[in-house]
């Protein structure tokens, strides 16, 4: 019996024959991919070391082996790690999930060690799936979502044209104000907010807008004839959240203060510096606005036991 990272290990039942119960193999011992394994059980989602019985076999998720492969001469060291890595299909060749994983981690700036750490698995696996079109769990998304501080549908890529939170909601949701400390916290150091103005006509309006958190300060560049350009000289709201759709919680927090416009040169060339994104909307938006709160509030929701 061998096995690559990411492989199932299915437990039949003597009698019937049928799969009593499911893992994903997410801890190879040996080289050769031989037993015992780490076993991330899909009922449990508890990981323990396994020596699997004549009753128990490995279901190969990436391809199809051929008669005999488990009966392949045993390779060790680099060889092994290359064969378990590219596979008899060639180079390795990522899928889209492990594509999401690793962009996400990237934009966050954590490394594979810190990701495997926060997400509960080896560092070796999370390679395994951002470089093979690998199939995990669902248990195994949550806690990949979780840790990169997004949600499954977005590393499944599914939902995009849909609004977030349309998951159940929890049995016992704990719904809490956050500090001023938590707002400026959950609003550094950047992402995508929503800005509430009043246009020309006096309608309201509420446009997203990628935003930056400098010196106490919300910045966000703007076309000087566009909607957002309003904000300036007025008093406005800005608002920024994030939903959690695997996990039914979340937390919003809404900053209100006057807006004025960037003129001063040096400001506006420090604040094009210290970016992390050009606006998300492309096209020329050389207008910085900044807003300096008067009031920060906050709301999270997580279930009651937290």
């Amino acid at each position: 019996m061998r096995a690559h990272l990411g492989d199932q290990l299915v437990i039949e039942s003597p009698a019937t024959g049928a799969a009593r119960r499911d893992g994903e193999i997410v801890g190879l011992h040996h080289d050769d991919g031989t037993p015992p394994y780490d076993v991330r059980w899909s009922d449990t989602d508890e990981v323990t070391l396994v020596f699997p019985g004549p009753d128990a076999h490995i279901r190969h998720l990436e391809h199809e082996r051929p008669p005999g492969a488990d009966e392949a001469p045993p390779t060790t060291g680099e060889a092994a790690t290359a064969s378990t890595m590219t596979g008899p299909t060639g180079p390795n060749d990522p899928g889209d999930i492990g594509r999401r994983v690793a962009v996400e981690r990237r934009r966050r700036g954590l490394s594979r060690e810190e990701t495997a750490g926060r997400a509960r698995m080896s560092p070796d696996y999370l390679a395994y799936l951002e470089e093979r079109p690998a199939d995990p769990t669902l248990a195994t998304l949550i806690r990949l979502a979780d840790a990169l501080g997004t949600s499954v549908a977005a590393l499944r890529g599914g939902g995009i044209d849909l609004p977030p939170g349309q998951s159940h909601a929890l049995l016992h949701p704990q719904l809490r104000d956050l500090s001023p400390q938590e707002c400026r916290t959950l609003l550094s150091t950047h992402g995508v907010g929503r800005v509430a103005v009043a246009t020309a006509d006096g309608r309201p309006a509420v446009v997203p807008v990628n935003y930056e958190f400098v010196d106490d300060a919300i910045v966000f560049r703007t076309a000087p004839d566009s909607v957002t350009a309003a904000a300036a000289e007025t008093e406005v709201a800005f608002e920024v959240d994030h939903v959690d759709d695997a996990l039914s919680q979340g937390w919003s927090v809404l900053a209100v203060g006057p807006a004025r416009e960037v003129t001063d040169p040096e400001a506006v060339r420090e604040l094009a510096q210290r970016a992390h994104t050009t606006p998300w909307a492309g096209g020329e938006r050389e207008m910085w606005v900044s807003i300096e709160p008067t009031n920060l509030t906050g709301r999270r929701i997580t279930p009651a036991d937290h």
